[in-house]
C-alpha cells in the first residue's frame, strides 16, 4: 500500500515536471527564457492563472482552448505531461526510493525534451543536452576510480564516437555526425554503462530503420531513437543482458 501511494506521488510530481517541460520545449528553441515571463497564452499572450496550469486537468476542463481568447491549445501539452508522469513512475518502479532517482529521472526527462524538439525543429539545444549529461553522471560509484564508473563510461563513449565520426568524415569528405549526438552518447553511456550502451545503439538503429524507409528524402532525426532505446535498455537491462548472453553463448 505504501509503495502504491509513493508511486502515485511520484506520478503526480512527474506530471508537474511535464508541465514545466512544455515550457522548455516551447521556449528553448526560440532562445527565450524558461523562467520569464510567467506562463501565458501563446496566441493572445494573456497571463494565465494558476488554475489554468494544473497538469492534464486544466487542458481537459478548458476543452483544449485558451480561457481568454479560446484559441486551441496543442494536444502536445497534456501528452507531454502524461508521458513525463509515466516516465517518473516507471523509473520509480525500477529503482525504488533510491537517492539518485531524481537525477536519473531528470536526465531521461531532458532526453524527452530533446526528442520532441528534434522532431519538431530538427535541433538539439546544447543547454538541454548538457543538462541531461550532467544529471546522468550523478549516480552510485560516479566518483569511484574505475574505468567503468559513469563519468569514465561517458568519456569513453563520447570520445570514441567523436573519433569514429572524425575518421568517417575524413574518408567520406563530409560531416558524419553532429556534436549533439556525441553528447547524447555520453549521456547514454553514463546511464547504461557497457555493454548497455552498445545494446542501445544497436536497438536505436533498428528502431530508426522503418521511419527512414518511409521518410525518403526527408531528414529523420536520430536523437528520439537514441533516447527511446536508452530508456528501454535501462528499464529492461536484465532481460537485455540475458538476450545478449543467449546470442553470444547460446
Amino acid at each position: 500500500m505504501e509503495n502504491i501511494l509513493l508511486g502515485g506521488a511520484v506520478f503526480i510530481f512527474g506530471l508537474m515536471i511535464g508541465s514545466f517541460l512544455n515550457v522548455v520545449i516551447y521556449r528553448t528553441p526560440r532562445g527565450e527564457s524558461i523562467a520569464f515571463p510567467s506562463s501565458h497564452c501563446t496566441s493572445c499572450h494573456t497571463k494565465l492563472k494558476w488554475y489554468h496550469n494544473i497538469p492534464l486537468f486544466s487542458w481537459i476542463l478548458l476543452g483544449g482552448k485558451c480561457a481568454y481568447c479560446k484559441a486551441p491549445i496543442s494536444k502536445q501539452y497534456p501528452v507531454i505531461e502524461f508521458l513525463t508522469g509515466l516516465l517518473w513512475l516507471a523509473l520509480f518502479v525500477k529503482l525504488g526510493w533510491a537517492w539518485y532517482l531524481p537525477f536519473v529521472a531528470a536526465s531521461f526527462t531532458a532526453l524527452l525534451a530533446l526528442t520532441v524538439i528534434d522532431l519538431k525543429y530538427y535541433a538539439v539545444p546544447d543547454s538541454v543536452n548538457f543538462f541531461a549529461l550532467v544529471m546522468a553522471l550523478i549516480q552510485p560509484d560516479c566518483l569511484r576510480i574505475a574505468w567503468d564508473n559513469p563519468i569514465a563510461s561517458a568519456v569513453f563513449a563520447a570520445g570514441g564516437l567523436w573519433l569514429l565520426a572524425k575518421l568517417i568524415s575524413i574518408v567520406a569528405r563530409k560531416e558524419a555526425m553532429g556534436g549533439a549526438d556525441v553528447i547524447v552518447a555520453g549521456t547514454m553511456a553514463a546511464l547504461l554503462g557497457f555493454p548497455g550502451f552498445f545494446l542501445a545503439l544497436f536497438l536505436s538503429a533498428i528502431l530508426a530503420i522503418l521511419p527512414s524507409l518511409f521518410a525518403k528524402d526527408t531528414m529523420v532525426p536520430f536523437v528520439p531513437f537514441l533516447a527511446l532505446a536508452t530508456l528501454i535498455i535501462y528499464l529492461f537491462d536484465a532481460q537485455a543482458n540475458a538476450l545478449l548472453n543467449w546470442i553470444l553463448y547460446g
